[in-house]
């Protein structure tokens, strides 16, 4: 066995030091870690098993027979974060500039596979260069049976994308499929085609990062979810989301002991809304007074963020939260929105996370610009996500609550187990002003002093529909609450909802409009 042991570490080593000593500097230079640092530093120490190490590719031509690293330029394997197992690859830049082919895709597929099969999170740390042009077709081929591959675990694994370098034309394509996408500032881009193809076919000058970079994607196209400074805090939170989920659909997700009291009292929320219901306020605030340790995890914190999602704990249990927020565009739902806060929705019924929704909504950004653009349609998201949850749902109405869009913000009408609301809750079609202008209209006409009147029915409205009391008299509330009461009843709410059970009737999928 001696020579075989031999022979065995020698290509072993190998496949350590796949990349050229030059490669691994430049990559260092960048302020990059290499494939195999990255996942020493995600994984828990000494839990990584890799698979397909001596792989190699296969093809001939363009001089591709003389050079055959082993791993083929992607590192794959299993290991546990936490403790919790996990399903992982990595790219690496260093090899073949981390480009897939054949091999290289064969590997990812049997990963993913892999996850799949056992039922744990599936980690793509991505670093490569797209296709492997000297392998043609194979490589574009390759590339459908990760895609076929991410939408077959859609729902049933969680799924993390992580981008710490180029990714370009059809590569694109899978991270945007999974559940999360990370990418580190200056360092991780995202692009169908480059600046270079850009300036060609359209005239356009951009740089790299204003047209693919992680700010560009987590501010405009609202690609990115989670968007860090360096590598090693982009990999922390990568493990900290993990926290919040199931390792599959069919488990709960992983409650943690509190040491926050379930039966603190939140004071400060008694005074936190501002004296005039016009002014705006941080309804991260509320979300971050409420949860447990004020530790609330944002999604897509730079996009749309009129609307904040995110994960936090409630005594202990993973739940996610969405929140109109009247310090941006007073909270408004429009286009970005309404998309952002629907994905998340789904996300969250997927992996069995309990939603809790606030409502401070003055309606749907009116315009031509949203009506031309869909409104219509991209509301009709977050309504459709809403609708076909089935995880337990509570609203909280804090302030406004106008129109449709009170509607659309997880009301009982479309399936909230509980609603409750703050004193200051006003549930109504639209404002005191727009409405006195439209049902007064013929009689402020012909008033003898149109503006004392405009303000006399205007305080009348408000007082008959600007408060909570009408929808409890109806049950379209569950309760009024004090504001500092929020915390417990929530808690309680939770406990109590925990085992809810809903079967959806058997189709294939419903057609939601996308």
């Amino acid at each position: 066995m001696g020579p075989l042991l031999e022979d065995l570490a020698a290509r072993k080593q190998a496949a350590l030091e796949a990349g050229s000593p030059a490669s691994v500097e430049r990559q260092h230079q960048k302020g990059k870690l290499t494939a195999r640092e990255r996942i020493e530093y995600l994984l828990d120490e000494g839990s990584f098993q890799e698979l397909d190490m001596l792989a190699r590719h296969r093809a001939h031509g363009m001089g591709l027979e003389d050079y055959r690293p082993y791993t083929d330029g992607v590192i794959t394997g299993f290991g546990t974060i936490d403790g919790r197992k996990v399903c992982v690859f990595s790219q690496d830049f260093t090899v073949y500039g981390g480009a897939l082919g054949e091999v290289f895709a064969e590997k990812i597929h049997k990963i993913m596979d892999l996850a799949a099969s056992l039922g744990v999170p599936m980690i793509g740390l991505n670093d490569g260069a797209g296709a492997r042009i000297q392998e043609g077709v194979v490589s574009l081929h390759s590339y459908g049976g990760i895609f076929r591959r991410n939408v077959a675990a859609s729902g049933i694994i969680p799924q993390i994308s992580v981008i710490l370098g180029p990714c370009a034309g059809g590569a694109v394509y899978s991270p945007a499929m999974t559940d999360f996408v990370f990418m580190v500032q200056e360092t991780s881009h995202m692009f169908i085609t480059g600046p270079d193809v850009v300036k060609t076919v359209t005239g356009e000058d951009v740089t790299l990062e204003q047209l693919g970079g992680a700010i560009a994607h987590a501010t405009k196209s609202g690609v990115c979810n989670f968007v860090l400074p360096d590598e090693h805090s982009c990999l922390d939170e990568v493990k900290f989301l993990l926290g919040f989920l199931p390792a599959n659909n069919l488990e709960e997700p992983p409650r943690e002991a509190s040491g926050d009291d379930p039966n603190r009292l939140v004071e400060e929320l008694d005074s936190i809304l501002p004296a005039s219901a016009n002014m705006p306020y941080d309804m991260k605030s509320v979300i971050t007074a409420v949860v447990d340790d004020g530790e609330y995890l944002e999604v897509h914190q730079r996009y749309a963020a009129q609307i904040t999602c995110g994960f936090a704990r409630i005594d202990g249990r993973p739940v996610g939260i969405v929140g109109n927020n009247p310090a941006v565009l007073a909270g408004v739902l429009d286009i970005e929105s309404s998309e952002k806060a629907a994905r998340f929705v789904r996300t969250c019924d997927a992996f069995n996370l309990p939603l809790i929704t606030f409502v401070d909504v003055p309606g749907f950004m009116p315009g031509t610009d949203q009506e031309f653009n869909g409104i219509i349609r991209h509301g009709a998201k977050l309504l459709y996500a809403y609708c076909e949850a089935t995880v337990p749902r509570i609203q909280v109405i804090t302030r406004k609550a106008y129109g449709g869009a009170y509607v659309v913000m997880n009301s009982k009408s479309i399936g909230a187990d509980l609603a409750f609301a703050w004193p200051s809750a006003e549930l109504a079609v639209m404002g005191a002003d727009g409405a006195v202008e439209i049902v007064y209209r013929r009689e402020l006409s012909q008033a003898e002093d149109p503006v004392a009147r405009r303000a006399e029915l205007t305080e009348e409205y408000a007082q008959r529909y600007a408060n909570p009391y009408q929808a409890a008299e109806r049950g379209y509330v569950d309760d009024v609450i004090a504001p500092s009461e929020t915390r417990k009843v929530l808690i309680r709410s939770l406990e109590m909802l925990i085992t809810k059970r809903e079967q959806l009737p058997q189709r294939k999928h419903g057609n939601i409009p996308l």
